[in-house]
């Protein structure tokens, strides 16, 4: 369309000042051609087969022609202009005066502006045949840019037109033709004159097959605020087009995944859905747009459920990005799949190599290119959620989320690739990126959400992952960098099963600064596994028990750096544990690096009901020899145990190894409440002993009282509960001084005197070295 044209509205107000009807017959026929009206051409004026009647019973002037060519032309020499959207009827009336009976059609030569024709236009619209002498007969057509029903003449890409009429047939006749009228019938084809623009007006075929990108940007143009209409059809747009304008589309949009169609105005999933007539497809063209588009920060999915056929792999839906680094939302919605083989995950096995010297890397694997990025993976020596984060084809090496524990040498390894409702993975880095108010319906079918491998700050918030059938959220790299988590719901599709038979996890997390608050987790085999540090996990209910009477527990949140620095307050952990392990450790025995360490638990609820009496609350699991805990506090927690007692809520797993107590440091157990717990433990520990016959060295057994058994190394405190005596009675006001870590089992204490004595004393012991 050609800039002259472009604001020119599709109304009445497009006529404006613009003159379509041509001049009477009675101003003179020099301005009516008997050629195709161009200049040059002969007029009536100088021809002898026209001649004006000034007088006719029917016309009030007319022009008489003699019909001396097998086509005989009446063609207006003003240029009359054709406008995108404006459509023009041109009528003539013709009467037969004798001789031989013409047919009679409207007819006109298409220009461009500079002059030159227009080629593949119709030149005329449809005949008439004049069958009596005298009878006035009226022939019309319509003329316009938009290929629509009642247009006769289709002319796209013409400037202006030369119009008239053609009496066609045997020669020798005369005919009269009444003056010519031009008018602009646009109303006819609008059905708000004052608010659309139809994309058929600027050329768009809707016919599935050729490319009406330039008339949808052409039509966008000249809209200038008003509302862009899409008619029935099938619209193809073979490259990217960008709508300022509002888009109301009762058509289909067809595109291919390379090219954007972005909606300036009105952006939503609605519009996308009105646009593309397919949930899915709908989805992807509104997201491509979302990340294509400074203006929009957000993607409304207006409230609805967009069934997905498949896992949305969420990179392909613009091929030409890799790399994401802008805050963008998609919120309030709805996903769910619909079920079919696209959801079973991939499983290949084969064969690899690992050495702890290069702990991120599988190499020599066997038919990597069967691989995906993504997968789980299992084998001996690895540890739990650990993935594929990245393959290199051409070396044959794997790059993984976590370090192996105990895999050195080569082994079959098995790789599970589980599908997401929305995977990111296909990026290289995504940052800053939301999900808000959002329903994952797995349904058993689907997992719910995978990260790109790397990336900052991915942010879920007011989303229910309900009932994802492997796990809700993964992360198979370090995409999970600054990633927050706040008012979540997962709910567990295994919620009938018992504790050992639950495969699903709510999600894993391998990099640092994690903020998991205010979420509800709902009977999982695991609510999260965490291989990060800096994690902060407060104001969390999670519960993973089943209906089994004495059933058996797992850890709810799983941590497994061995130094994480880390806080968990004001959570509610129900029947299940917080297990602590450094299984993500390639050499998982102590070095140079931290022991177990910098975690703070402060003010949580734990409870359990109907479990054996020997089910805990925290386990510390070290997976190689020489650990110590250096730099724990659990603090102000409330323990307690329903429908039965355990033993206590601390213990060392010790199936790889156990710690070495002798060098505990910094360790804070206190402030704590114990329901139903038999054997209730704190650091310091105060305790009583009664010597009731007199020593000289007081044996005094902990028992159980310090956490995790461990050692009883120092007497901070020693007070006399009444008289200390010797064995003739006198009190005895001497200060003994104690030894710690006495005993076969270090358990145990010695409180020594200058001379033998009896009584009962209060003290207080420690198992750490404090700092």
């Amino acid at each position: 369309m050609h800039a002259a044209r472009e604001g020119i509205f599709m109304n009445k107000a497009i006529t404006d000042g613009i003159v379509f009807q041509p001049l009477p017959f009675s101003a003179g026929l020099g301005v009516w051609s008997s050629g195709d009206g161009t200049p040059g051409s002969d007029t009536y004026a100088i021809s002898g087969s026209g001649v004006f009647v000034a007088a006719d019973a029917d016309f009030a002037g007319c022009l008489e022609v003699l019909k001396v060519d097998p086509t005989a032309r009446v063609r207006y020499m003003g240029e009359t202009p054709i406008i995108a959207g404006c459509y023009l009827r041109v009528t003539a009336k013709v009467k037969a005066i004798s001789g031989p009976l013409p047919a009679v059609r409207v007819s006109g030569w298409a220009g461009q502006a500079g002059g030159a024709p227009v080629a593949g236009l119709p030149a005329f619209g449809p005949a008439t045949q004049l069958t009596n002498y005298g009878q006035v007969v009226e022939v019309s057509a319509i003329i316009g840019t938009g290929d629509r029903t009642g247009v006769d003449m289709l002319w796209s890409g013409a400037d202006y037109g030369h119009f008239g009429i053609d009496l066609t047939g045997l020669t020798g006749g005369v005919v009269r033709v009444d003056d010519i009228q031009i008018e602009d019938v646009s109303s006819v084809f609008t059905r708000d004159l004052l608010s659309l623009v139809d994309v058929r007006d600027f050329g768009a075929k809707g016919d599935g097959v050729t490319d009406d990108s330039a008339a949808f940007e052409t039509a966008d143009a000249v809209a200038n605020g008003r509302t862009v209409m899409v008619p029935a059809g099938d619209y193809r747009l073979a490259d990217n087009v960008t709508m300022e304008n509002h888009v109301k589309c009762e058509g289909r949009i067809v595109q291919d995944a390379q090219y954007r169609f972005i909606l300036q105005r009105g952006y939503n999933f609605d519009a996308y859905l009105g646009a593309f007539k397919d949930e899915e497809t709908a989805f992807k063209k509104a997201y491509q747009a979302l990340i294509n588009f400074a203006d929009h920060e957000s993607l409304d999915l207006c409230g609805r459920r967009v069934s997905l056929s498949e896992p949305v792999n969420m990179q392909a839906c613009d091929p030409s990005r890799t790399v994401y680094a802008t805050r963008r939302v998609i919120r309030n919605g709805q996903f769910e799949p619909v079920d079919g083989v696209a959801w079973d995950a991939d499983v290949v096995t084969s064969q690899a190599s690992y050495s702890a010297a290069d702990e991120l890397t599988l190499t020599d694997v066997v038919d990597i290119a069967t691989i995906p990025v993504g997968a789980l993976v299992e084998g001996n020596g690895v540890g739990r959620e650990v993935y594929v984060r990245s393959i290199n084809v051409t070396d044959r090496t794997i790059t993984l989320s976590a370090p192996l524990f105990d895999a050195e040498g080569s082994q079959n390894f098995t790789f599970t690739r589980y599908k997401y409702l929305l995977d990111f993975s296909g990026y290289e880095k995504l940052s800053q990126f939301v999900l808000d108010d959002i329903e994952f319906q797995g349904s058993g079918i689907a997992s719910g959400i995978m990260l790109a491998p790397a990336g900052l700050t991915f942010h879920l918030r007011d989303c229910f992952i309900n009932k994802p059938k492997d796990r809700g959220l993964t992360s198979p790299g370090r995409g999970c960098q600054g990633m927050m988590l706040d008012r979540c719901q997962f709910i567990s599709a295994e919620q009938p099963l018992p504790v050992s038979q639950r495969v699903s996890i709510g999600f894993n997390a391998n990099a640092n600064d994690v903020k998991i608050r205010d979420n509800r987790v709902n009977r999982f085999k695991h609510f999260c596994v965490l291989g990060g540090s800096g994690t902060l996990i407060t104001g969390n209910h999670w519960f993973h028990g089943d209906n089994e009477t004495l059933g058996v527990r797992k850890g709810g949140v799983i941590l497994t750096s061995p130094n994480p620095k880390s806080i968990f307050t004001g959570n509610y952990c129900d029947n299940n544990f917080i297990e602590w392990t450094n299984e993500h450790s390639s050499d998982p025995s102590l070095g140079a690096q931290f022991s177990f360490g910098g975690l703070t638990i402060t003010g949580n609820i734990f409870l359990t009901s109907d479990v054996a009496s020997w089910a805990n609350f925290i386990v510390i699991k070290p997976y190689g020899p020489g650990h110590y805990i250096n730099g724990f506090a659990v603090v102000g927690n409330v323990f307690r145990s329903s429908n039965g007692q355990i033993d206590r809520v601390e213990r060392v797993d010790t199936t790889f190894a156990d710690l070495d107590y002798g060098r505990t440091r910094g360790l804070e157990f206190r402030g704590n409440t114990f329901h139903n717990v038999h054997e209730p433990v704190s650091n310091p520990a105060t305790l009583d002993h009664d010597q009731a016959t007199e020593a000289l060295t007081w044996v005094m057994e902990t028992g159980t009282a310090l956490p995790f058994d461990g050692h009883a190394k120092f007497v901070d405190t020693v007070m006399p509960d009444g008289a200390i005596s010797n064995s003739v009675g006198t009190r005895i006001h001497e200060m003994p001084w104690a030894e710690g870590s006495q005993g076969a089992d270090n358990r145990s204490v010695h409180l020594n005197w200058g001379t033998a004595v009896k009584g009962s004393v209060r003290y207080q012991v420690r198992m750490d070295t404090p700092y």
